[in-house]
């Protein structure tokens, strides 16, 4: 028995589109995030990239808990000495809202090439339009509970036991 490698002919890659309205950041970017690397494939294998595309929309939606909306700051450096730039979440939520996401959904990729290759398929959007209709993605809950098993009550627990 020989264990099962995928190839690029084995891959047919799917598309996602999430809406961000109303979501918190960090749990909607951890769902993207496995979704790009593949962790949802039966065949995801870690030198591989076996992952998915994902499209984000309504990124002006976003919501975070907490103070955090006033607290957060985005650092950038422009390269030259004493470029080191800083701008406030809010402000920046209403500049550029796809920014935010897409830092946080590659934050949480690997940090090599492949982790670049699938940062490239992942699409930001203000608003709930994209370009994307001709992929026919399909919707992707990113909720947190959508992580878990489905919980049963205890009492249907005891009554297949019984029967």
């Amino acid at each position: 028995m020989s264990t099962f490698v995928p190839s690029s002919k084995d891959l047919s890659r799917k598309w996602f589109v999430v809406d961000a309205s109303g979501k918190t950041l960090g749990r909607l970017a951890s769902g993207a995030a496995r979704v790009l690397a593949g962790k949802n494939n039966p065949q995801y294998t870690p030198y591989i990239d076996t992952g998915d595309h994902v499209i984000v929309i309504n990124a002006e939606k976003i919501v975070l808990t907490g103070m955090k909306a006033s607290q957060k700051l985005y650092r950038r450096y422009t390269g030259f000495p004493g470029g080191l730039r800083e701008e406030e979440f809010e402000k920046l939520l209403v500049r550029k809202p796809e920014a935010i996401l897409e830092q946080a959904i590659k934050g949480m990729l690997p940090k090599t090439k492949m982790g670049r290759q699938m940062a490239t398929k992942l699409k930001v959007y203000k608003g709930d339009k994209h370009p994307h209709d001709a992929q026919m993605p399909e919707v992707l809950d990113v909720s947190f509970a959508a992580h878990k098993a489905p919980k049963v009550p205890v009492s249907a627990q005891h009554d297949s036991l019984e029967g």
